[in-house]
């Protein structure tokens, strides 16, 4: 549904630290309208559902915040997509348990990284995160929160920074569990995909469209690049400071196929940077021509 021309929602990941109802009042802070957090310790696999004396404060505030499309990122451990049994179990209980907090908490998104086929072989690693999100598919059915594969910059042996990847898991998955995508810019433009004008963006949505559709693109992470186009490095850099470019933010908020998108900064400097971007941001949807 598209947003007001006042309300575009614009939001940045905000820290969770003594209690998940921390992130709320970090997000009203800097004027945003929607945001992403951590649910639990991303660094640990061992992690816990959330007490309920927490939610009941987080729904108290949400409603009161009004902000809408709130995504998880789930723990960097995680891989879908590994060939080693070990972190596979790992994988798929810490996976679990991020999806029962998403219900917990009444997500839009979940948004994670697919996985990286280490020592095995991209086409094995993309069919195990077929396998691994379909055998989670009773418990992704008992919540409303959709799951987001996030594109990648395609450091090392990670897979998803190519739209012909992303394509082949939304293919196999989207008639099974709820699916979908969220474009990192930062890791888009480190894969190769040149957004630093407007006809970049059009020939990246067009190349996006044809391997994936855009039907499936449901959230962006706004990010500039501290390396070049086509490094596969993954540095995010603050707007209009990295290889990108402000051009191609100002593109993103007045693109009719992105700016009624929810976006989630992810941009270095913390609160007082993410409070300017989500100004410009604003500032450029609302001088849309």
């Amino acid at each position: 549904m598209s947003q007001s021309s006042h309300h575009p929602l614009i939001g940045a990941h905000f820290s969770i630290a003594g209690g998940v109802h921390h992130a709320i009042e970090e997000a009203q802070s800097v004027g945003a309208t929607t945001m992403q957090i951590f649910t639990a310790n991303q660094k640990r696999w061992q992690t816990s559902l959330i007490g309920e004396k927490e939610l009941e404060i987080w729904r108290g505030q949400l409603a009161e915040a009004q902000l809408k499309k709130v995504m998880s990122h789930d723990s960097y451990l995680i891989n879908l997509g590994s060939v080693d049994e070990e972190i596979t179990k790992k994988s798929h209980a810490a996976f679990s348990q991020e999806l029962k907090r998403c219900h917990q908490l009444g997500l839009a998104f979940l948004n994670f990284h697919p996985g990286a086929f280490t020592t095995g072989s991209m086409e094995q690693c993309l069919d195990l995160i077929v396998k691994s999100l379909r055998h989670l598919s009773p418990l992704i059915d008992q919540g409303s929160t959709r799951l987001l594969i996030e594109t990648t910059a395609g450091q090392g042996t990670t897979v998803g920074y190519l739209f012909d990847q992303v394509g082949y898991l939304v293919s196999q998955l989207h008639a099974h569990i709820p699916i979908g995508v969220c474009i990192d810019t930062c890791h888009i433009f480190a894969a190769g995909y040149d957004i630093r004008t407007a006809e970049g963006w059009s020939a990246t949505l067009e190349a996006f469209d044809e391997a994936v559709g855009l039907k499936h693109l449901y959230a962006l992470h706004v990010n500039d690049s501290m390396k070049p186009l086509g490094s596969r490095k993954d540095r995010h850099a603050n707007l209009g400071e990295g290889e990108i470019g402000l051009k191609a933010f100002e593109v993103m908020m007045t693109h009719p196929k992105l700016k009624d998108l929810p976006k989630y900064l992810e941009t270095p400097g913390g609160m007082e940077c993410w409070k300017k971007e989500i100004g410009l941001l604003k500032h450029y949807y609302q001088h849309t021509k």
